[in-house]
């Protein structure tokens, strides 16, 4: 079981790191939403198109609110 621990740290770090990576690297607000949504669906988030640009925008949201 602490193996499955381990492995599963490493997995949720490199996915942590990667969409860090993603949202502060310098690009267009829309480009950031659409690369969050394909990230959302690629994880198996389904939702309606609508509800799925407006959690990206407030992901989106939280990031820039943070870097300011």
């Amino acid at each position: 079981m602490k193996q499955f621990s381990i492995i599963m740290a490493v997995l949720g770090g490199a996915l942590a790191g990667a969409t860090v990576g993603l949202l502060f690297a310098p690009e267009k607000g829309a480009d950031m939403r659409a690369k969050i949504v394909d990230l959302l669906r690629e994880k198996g988030v389904k939702l309606r198109g609508d509800k799925m640009d407006e959690l990206a925008a407030k992901i989106a949201d939280e990031i820039n609110g943070v870097e300011k």
